[in-house]
């Protein structure tokens, strides 16, 4: 049996009319830079996320950038976030001269752990990038109430968490700005490359509007360097027909990761995920801890199970962000999720008999 990471025809294919219909609409009007849909899937995804206001742009790594253009941060500033993550969080920091600040994970959750944040605060801290990892809410509650006390910006990384809930009050909809990721493989996803920005604030959304068009307004006047950064016209119209399933596809990834909490609950050699018990995940990846993980891997990839580590290194102990000074063994929970973290299929297209077999498999290798 063959059971991918993803299966992204599973998904697509039932729905393929709708979205070749919904694109008909943009040939038909040729209107492909910035064209009603963009407006119409930004309308939708505000009222999704809790929010005010929703800005598309080119890509979830751009969404961070236009995040923190719009809120001033620039060279000398300092930026507090994760050091397990996706690369994006951190390279975005770095793009515009700030300096990126690491802080361990709450080992439980693979989140950053807001009892390490405030240690890191100096007088050049200015923002703090939360990220919400696999799909499961960081603690908003303690990190506002942290960014409040400093006067701290709060940009949330909802790449992987739309949907997903602290407290009852979704993800990406508690700090200054959110930021989507509308990549193939997200719980949302496009056919390319998109992202969005989502706020409550108007200000934010007018000067993020702006900074996405190259900072124009009017044309050919530009009060800022912007980026060259829309969400393109097409890709709005796919988004728009699947908004419409993701409700149905959280939910059933919910069902699956139960299974999985079921099923593999009684292996000592690995560990399940953790929820807070305030937060709803929406599992954009089902990752355990795993004895001989790299072992595990490959024993599941010879019998045609898909699997991946996120991450395999974290980003303090990177080549590249070597110039900050940070050494091995720093943020040791990082360091150890690095060396254990393995995720499992979960799409929401996935069979009881898949689960079955990736279970039994997972049995068979530590038996």
């Amino acid at each position: 049996m063959n059971v991918p990471l993803l299966d992204l025809h599973a998904q697509n294919d039932p729905i393929l009319n709708e979205i070749k219909s919904n694109i008909e609409k943009v040939f038909n009007t040729h209107r492909y830079i910035l064209g009603p849909q963009v407006d119409e899937l930004e309308t939708r995804i505000a009222e999704y996320c809790g929010t005010r206001f929703a800005i598309g742009c080119a890509s979830g790594t751009d969404a961070l950038v236009l995040s923190l253009m719009a809120l001033g941060i620039s060279s000398g500033d300092e930026v507090i976030t994760t050091s397990f993550t996706f690369f994006s969080t951190a390279s975005c920091i770095h793009r515009l001269g700030a300096k990126p600040v690491f802080v361990d994970i709450n080992p439980k959750t693979f989140n950053i752990d807001p009892a390490r944040i405030e240690k890191a605060i100096t007088p050049f801290t200015k923002a703090i990038i939360v990220v919400h990892l696999f799909g499961q809410s960081a603690e908003m509650d303690v990190i506002m109430e942290l960014a409040n006390k400093y006067n701290l910006k709060v940009i949330e990384d909802n790449a992987q968490g739309i949907g997903g809930k602290f407290k009852g009050r979704v993800s990406g909809s508690w700090g200054n700005i959110g930021t989507l990721s509308f990549f193939p493989s997200k719980n949302l996803g496009a056919m390319g490359d998109a992202g969005m920005c989502i706020t409550d604030d108007e200000g934010l959304k007018e000067k993020i509007k702006l900074l996405r068009h190259h900072g124009e307004n009017p044309k050919y006047i530009h009060r800022w360097v912007g980026l060259n950064s829309r969400l393109d016209t097409l890709q709005a119209a796919i988004l728009q027909v699947k908004l419409s399933y993701l409700n149905k596809w959280s939910l059933k990834r919910k069902e699956n990761a139960a299974y999985y909490f079921e099923n593999l609950n009684n292996i000592p050699e690995i560990k399940l995920p953790v929820i807070h018990p305030e937060a709803e995940s929406i599992f954009n990846q089902f990752t355990i801890r795993a004895t001989n993980r790299d072992k595990l891997s490959s024993f599941l990839k010879d019998r045609d199970v898909g699997s991946a580590v996120y991450y395999p290194k974290p980003l303090h102990i990177q080549e590249c962000f070597a110039y900050l000074g940070y050494k091995e063994g720093q943020f040791p929970h990082s360091e150890k999720a690095s060396r254990e973290v393995l995720s499992i299929p979960i799409y929401s297209e996935l069979t009881t008999v898949q689960q079955d077999y990736v279970i039994a498999s997972i049995r068979e290798f530590y038996a």
